[in-house]
């Protein structure tokens, strides 16, 4: 045992020494982080970390040519002879020498625009060239902080970890992730097997450096981790940007690259700016050096992010292949401003490999076992760009205090500070947490339910809910009850709750509920309780039409197969009508005619007990997911709708003609078309089996909408439909069609692409049995706003129903 100990740490040593490492800096001295160091004619290296210092790994000793590289530097090679490990060899880069020769440039001979027009014709050409690879992929997550806020809205943000120095700055983010990737160009496919992943301080060591997730491909016309930018390549890229040469230089292979700077033609558009290279007759990538900003990917508090790529060029396919990649971001949110760089490098490339069938599944992320648990000598044998000194003591200081912050004593003293009990707790809310053994007491404060309607008056809500956490893979319980008072009514509502959850993987939950609540006529909801508060009271326009339900329920739910998802409820309960009780508003008596009956179209019903029995069933086509060592991630696939169907069983009511059998199916999708932008569609349709007198509130309802400026889903609502006026006991369906064209229309038109807005087109339309169809369409401007700030969308809606027509503006909140 003692002889196969010392031989595995010998060859741990050795393979640790095998090494080439040195540090990269300009003419000034100054560090160059993230050079491309490689072997020559070659796609297989490392990169240089923050610090400039480099290391990488060989097999044996003998001559190499070293390849330094770096967008904005010469590319430099270096002949070593090695006779012995670790050998140090430290370089400096000078400035590329860009040369632009006298060029007579008229608006229909840019030179740009000719390298532009090539690449974009030559894309299919390069990416042909590894249509199908395999590769090793390693990426390193670095977040810093500066003078972090002590409490956000009366919050404390604790210390991030441990990481803060006295003047609260410091890393409070640091993960590392190595990866086996495998790629299919036709159809399209991509696996990733995560060999080994950490989180500095943490024990799962589950990080965000996903490989497919980090996929900047500049040859697809639009890149979807950036909310769908358009590439400076796109098919279509000449209505987004406009091209300069800047000059071209030699790489070490003699080709000549060229480097355009791309300039937005509107700085609102989903666009970049900076450079690219471009190789001369090859027209393929040579790398990129580009911008944005939360205007432009949607996100306000994104200051800015900028994207440098590097690709090397492969003598196997006569092809230029990505080889490493760095993404800076600096971000301000509620006074916190976390800066950071995610980098990547791809390496050892195995092309046209020979997949198997079952090489490409479902699954497109899993995990090596024990791949959260490699320890320090793995890292350091396996880790392709060194860490920085910072890097190491981050990760020296926070592995050390996990431990003590895992223990009783240090968790009890969190807690401590965490459970004050404040001035606003009451209103706000309260929990009591206990972190050592995972359990929380929570109060709910007035005002997380407080709204007003004609029935109850003024209301909110107590409550109070037990949660206990029994492992980290997804098993917990909780239990709560909370009590509803209306000051009008003068009635208490107390309800009940009790959930299960066992794992987070087929996430199956069980449900426990009862008591005495007041739901919508509609059980669909589409009347939501701040619009009817403010509707109200400002108006006297009380939409919001309720009943009392005294009830017992039990629910179960489950993903019983990838992308099939079961879920079932039984019900019990009593129903009975309630009547308005105050007159209260901050309008005049007789504004809007008053208020009206809480009784939609005068559905009157008696009081009486039904049962509800209700089975369903979700289907995602082909669901791609991702197997972490815990928990699966669904991630869905929007190339296939959605479908969901349920049955709906009434019965044991005294009276027959209350009991009926329900049908119900539903279908969605969200198709992303690159740059034509977004479209969107929701069919929905229900049959009863037999035609009966039944109740109200279970007939099949439309979502209708009163308001100038709603809060509901607005692919599942209509934009002037009344809210009750379509109902039937029979059969029925609806449609929602909407498409965003983002800036592929507004963006052409002079004058007006300077506003960046964006044009959407819908169509609805709802035929109902025993009633004539109605229509909608509609035209609107989305994105509208100032700056990076866009949060509004206006949409002129016109409907048809029976020949009688009405039309309206809508005003919606478009966040993100």
């Amino acid at each position: 045992m003692k002889k196969i100990t010392f031989t595995l740490l010998l060859f741990i040593s050795f393979s640790m020494n095998a090494q080439i490492k040195g540090n990269i800096t300009d003419k000034k001295g100054e560090p160059l982080s993230f050079v491309s160091v490689y072997l020559n004619k070659t796609v297989t290296g490392t990169t240089s970390n923050d610090n400039g210092d480099y290391i990488l790994n060989l097999k044996k000793q003998g001559k190499y040519t070293l390849v330094f590289q770096f967008i904005g530097y010469t590319t430099l090679k270096k002949e070593v002879d090695i006779t012995s490990f670790p050998f140090k060899l430290n370089v400096v880069l000078e400035e590329e020498n860009i040369q632009l020769k006298e060029i007579v440039i008229s608006t229909k001979d840019n030179p740009a625009n000719r390298i532009i027009r090539n690449t974009i014709e030559s894309k299919d050409k390069n990416t042909d060239k590894y249509a199908n690879f395999t590769a090793k992929f390693y990426s390193r997550g670095l977040t810093k902080i500066k003078d972090a806020p002590e409490k956000i809205f009366g919050q404390t943000t604790g210390d991030f970890g441990g990481g803060l120095d006295s003047t609260r700055s410091g890393i409070i983010y640091l993960s590392e992730t190595f990866s086996n990737i495998s790629f299919q160009k036709k159809p399209k496919k991509f696996k990733e097997k995560i060999v080994a992943s950490k989180v500095s301080g943490q024990d799962n060591g589950v990080s965000f450096n996903r490989a497919e997730d980090s996929n900047v491909n500049l040859y697809e016309n639009s890149i979807a981790v950036f909310n769908h930018l358009i590439s400076p390549i796109s098919t279509n890229a000449f209505s987004y940007y406009r091209y300069k040469l800047v000059g071209t230089f030699y790489d070490k292979n003699g080709k000549l690259i060229n480097k355009i700077k791309i300039i937005p033609k509107r700085k609102g558009d989903r666009v970049f700016d900076g450079f690219i290279y471009i190789v001369e007759d090859e027209w393929a990538l040579y790398g990129a050096d580009i911008n944005t900003t939360g205007a432009q990917i949607n996100l306000p508090f994104v200051n800015s992010l900028k994207l440098k790529q590097g690709f090397n060029y492969s003598e196997e396919i006569d092809g230029w292949v990505l080889v490493n990649q760095t993404l800076n971001f600096d971000i301000s949110i509620f006074g916190i401003k976390p800066r950071g760089k995610f980098s990547y490098t791809y390496s050892d490339y195995k092309f046209n490999p020979t997949f198997k069938e079952n090489t490409f599944t479902n699954e497109v992320l899993s995990f090596e076992e024990n791949a959260t648990k490699k320890d320090t000598v793995f890292w350091n044998k396996l880790r392709p760009v060194p860490l920085t000194k910072e890097e190491v003591s981050d990760y020296k200081i926070k592995d050390s205090i996990k431990v003590v912050r895992k223990s009783k004593k240090y968790l009890d003293s969190v807690n401590r500070k965490q459970n004050k009990f404040g001035l606003l707790s009451p209103i706000m809310g309260y929990t009591y947490r206990n972190s050592y053994e995972k359990w929380s007491l929570s109060f709910n404060g007035l005002i997380s339910d407080f709204s007003f309607n004609t029935v109850q008056g003024f209301n909110t809500s107590l409550g109070v809910r037990y949660f206990k956490r029994q492992n980290k893979k997804g098993k917990w319980w909780n239990a709560g009850v909370k009590a509803n008072y209306g000051l009008s009514d003068k009635r208490l509502r107390p309800t009940f709750f009790f959930t299960k959850k066992w794992n987070n993987i087929s996430r199956p939950r069980m449900s426990i509920s009862g008591g005495i609540t007041t739901p919508q006529f509609n059980d669909r909801t589409p009347v939501v309780k701040l619009n009817n508060t403010i509707s109200s009271l400002l108006n006297r326009l009380n939409y919001l039409k309720i009943y009392e339900k005294s009830s017992a329920k039990i629910r179960y739910s489950e993903e019983v197969k990838n992308g099939i998802y079961f879920s079932s409820s039984l019900e019990y309960a009593n129903r009975k009508q309630l009547f308005n009780t105050t007159d209260y508003s901050f309008a005049p008596q007789d504004k809007n005619g008053g208020y009206k009956l809480n009784n939609p179209l005068n559905a009157a019903f008696d009081e009486h007990k039904i049962a509800t029995l209700s089975v369903g069933a979700t289907f995602v086509f082909d669901q791609k997911y991702a197997t972490y060592p815990d928990s699966k991630e669904n991630e869905g696939n929007n190339k296939y709708p959605r479908l969901s169907v349920r049955y709906t069983k009434k019965f044991g009511a005294s009276n027959s003609e209350l009991n009926s059998d329900l049908f119900v199916a539903n279908l969605t999708q969200d198709i992303n078309v690159g740059n034509y932008g977004q479209f969107q569609y929701n069919i929905r349709g229900g049959a009863f089996l037999k035609k009966k007198n039944i109740a109200f509130m279970d007939k099949l309802q439309a979502n209708g909408n009163q308001l100038s400026f709603p809060l509901g889903n607005r692919l599942s609502s209509f934009g002037l439909l009344e809210y009750y006026k379509f109902y039937t006991n029979d059969k029925y369906a609806e449609t929602h069609v909407e498409h965003n064209f983002k800036g592929a229309v507004l963006g052409k038109i002079p004058l007006i692409n300077k506003l960046n807005f964006h044009l959407v087109g819908g169509a609805k339309t709802l035929f109902m049995a025993d009633k004539k169809p109605y229509t909608e369409y509609s035209v609107g401007l989305d994105n509208v706003g100032f700056g990076k700030w866009r949060f509004l969308r206006v949409d002129y809606v016109r409907s048809n129903y029976g020949g009688v027509k009405n039309d309206g503006l809508l005003f919606r909140l478009s966040l993100f």
